[in-house]
This record gives C-alpha cells, structure tokens and sequence, in this order.
C-alpha cells in the first residue's frame, strides 16, 4: 500500500514526542517481516503493551469433514440464520492451512474490540452499512465493499441498526496485497491495472480516545483466541504514519478486462495472498469476436480449487444458484457451465453478474457444520434429460 499520515507525529521517528504536560506519548512500530515489510509508525496516549489481565478462551479453529468424494459442492449461505457481533456471528465454511472462508450476518456492535493477531483479514460486504473503528481510524463501508484489515489491527465492526449486515470473510495466514503484476517495481499500480490508488480508500477520520479504565481486546493467536484486558482505551492513537493500515475497495471501481474472445479467470484478480487470489466478475461487455462464445469454456483445475460467492444478478453460466450462493469446485476434476447455457450465451452482448471468486492452490476443506446448508444434488446438476 502507498504512504499515508494522519494525525499528529513528531517530525522524525524514534524522537522525544511530547504532551502538553511534559510526559510522553508512546512510539509503536508496527511492521511485517521483522522490519523489512511495510509498517507505519504508531503515537499512543498510553503503552500499547499495559494489560491488567489476560486468560485463554480457547481455540477459534473450525473442524473439517472426514474426506469426501470428490464433488462439486454448492452451500447455502442464506440458510445461516446466526446473528450476533461481527466475531460470534462468524460462521466458518472452508479453509486450509493459508485461510479460512466463512460468512458472517452482523446484527450488533462489538462489546469488546478484536485483533487477528494470525494474519490479515478481508471483509467483502455483500450488503448493510456501517462503521469499522480502528486503531488506525474509522472506515465507513458499503455494499461491495472489500475491507483489508492488517494483522494486529484492534479494530470492532459497528453496523447500522437498521439493517443486518451480511459479510464474506477471509482470514488469511499471511499478507493480502493487490497482485504483484499490476504494481511497477515502487509498488505503485500500473495503466493496465483494472484499478488504481484513487479507488483505495483508507481511514477518513482518527478518533483518538484518552481514557482510562478496563477494556476488552480479543486476540487471535497460534489458532487460540485470547482475553487481553488493557488499562485504557484500545483507540488512543494520536497520530501515525506509513505503509500498513486498514484500506477499502469497492467492488463497483473494478473496471474489467475484455476482449474478441473469452478472457480466462486472472484478468478478474483483485487481491493475493500467500497461494490464494481473490477475483471479481462484475458487469462487462461479453466478447466481440464475431463467433465468441461468452460463457466460459470447461476446464480442470489442476493446481487450485475454486470457490464462487455469488452477490447478485443473472449468474451467466450456472443453475439453481442464488444470491449468497457458494460453489466449490476443486481440483481434480473439470468444471463448466450447466447445460444450455454455453449456447444461451451466444450473441449476448453483456452480463450484469456480480461474484467474489477465491482460488486456493491448495485444496479447501469443508467444515462439518457446512453440511447443514448444502444443496446435494449439485454435483450431478449437469446430467442432460
């Protein structure tokens, strides 16, 4: 992410900072890699490091199902009907070893304040309005709205009362950046990027908070969550400066790639992680070549698996998907449209679909508690009658 800067600093790093009275504000580095990944500077009213108690809650991992056979799956998520805080209201479907991938309806405000202490984590509002307040400031968000949180961000979801808010989550195991070939060697995105630093939103206003008191931070570590009880208030930054922070990204500013004839899956990437992308199908123009086929051609995927979160519209290629609909299809195995719909898509002239894909290049397992809401006749959707 580019350089950003917010609030108070001092004018040099690692110099005397000081208040009104005379004492100290509190310097945190805050850094990827050891110290040779993005980080920023944070100014504290209080030293981050000040807890007057800590307890272990337990483990946050989910359990996955005994090995199944090898099918295409099709989840339900509308059938969730838990609510609660955007932590308790997690319901995890999928994951592996570099992420976990779940939904997420949010019906009220944290009490407490979180941190992943993991690795980042992605929040893709598929819709509701509200608030996330964090150390680094408050970001608003939207329908469509990506929301990249770093790890060790203390951060809480706050929602409009007046709707739930539904969101698909990623939680990574490593860093979520945009893809490496659509930045230049400075890091910054390139012409043909299908998106540029002016659609990246990062915090709008820092809310500093200097109050003492007792106040709740769970923390996700080592696949543990943790009770972390500071003597002050989590938002007490004053000011802070650098390249890691919470940013957003709404899936309307993706501008897509086309062309004569089909484009394959990463002209949608948006994000990666460490062996997973992110892509976005939004409304585009179908191909123009004049014997193009629009709908997508069957193909295996031989090193990744696939997973479509369907948002809204008309799903060109598929059948008996909703919105809030998740698909998977893994490696192993070829996949495609449903029948029909290859020749349905013949002279059309654009689709106003709109999904999130996730390719994992190691396979998903899916969670026990998913069976629940699963379609299980999907994997013989394609039999011709």
């Amino acid at each position: 992410m580019f350089y950003r800067q917010m609030g108070k600093i001092p004018r040099k790093r690692h110099t005397q900072f000081k208040k009104d009275d005379g004492s100290l504000f509190r310097e945190q580095v805050m850094g990827t890699k050891g110290f040779s990944g993005s980080q920023s500077i944070l100014y504290h009213h209080y030293m981050p490091t000040e807890v007057v108690k800590s307890e272990l809650i337990g483990s946050y991992l989910p359990e996955y199902e005994d090995q199944q056979p090898l099918n295409h799956r099709h989840l339900i998520t509308t059938k969730v009907v838990k609510e609660g805080d955007a932590l308790e209201a997690r319901q995890y479907l999928l994951g592996n070893n570099d992420l976990l991938i779940g939904t997420a309806n949010v019906s009220k405000e944290m009490n407490s304040f979180y941190r992943n202490g993991d690795g980042d984590e992605m929040l893709f509002i598929h819709y509701g309005t509200g608030k996330i307040e964090t150390m680094f400031g408050v970001i608003t968000y939207r329908p469509g709205d990506y929301v990249v949180i770093p790890i060790g961000t203390i951060y809480r979801v706050v929602p409009d009362t007046a709707e739930v808010t539904k969101i698909l989550f990623i939680e990574s195991f490593s860093q979520i950046t945009t893809p490496k070939r659509y930045r230049n060697e400075y890091g910054q995105l390139l012409e043909h990027s299908p998106f540029c630093e002016r659609d990246i939103r990062g915090p709008e206003s820092l809310v500093s908070i200097d109050e003492k008191g007792e106040f709740e931070v769970i923390t996700k570590s080592r696949g543990t969550l943790h009770s972390h009880v500071l003597g002050h208030h989590p938002l007490d930054v004053v000011g802070w400066d650098g390249y890691l922070y919470p940013w957003a990204f709404n899936i309307a500013d993706f501008e897509p790639i086309t062309g004569r004839i089909h484009q394959p899956p990463p002209v949608h990437q948006t994000f990666e992680g460490h062996n997973f992308v992110v892509c976005s199908f939004v409304p585009r123009l179908y191909d123009y070549h004049p014997e193009a086929i629009p709908a997508p051609y069957y193909h295996s995927n031989v090193n990744s698996d696939e997973l479509l979160y369907y948002v809204e519209g008309n799903f060109m290629s598929r059948k008996g998907v909703h919105e809030g609909s998740i698909t998977l299809h893994p490696s192993g195995i070829p996949h495609g449209p449903h029948p029909g719909k290859t020749e349905a898509s013949i002279g059309k002239k654009e689709t106003l679909e709109l999904a999130v894909m996730i390719d994992t290049f190691k396979p998903l397992k899916v969670v026990k508690k998913a069976k629940t809401i699963e379609d299980p006749n999907y994997m013989y959707s394609w039999i011709t009658k």
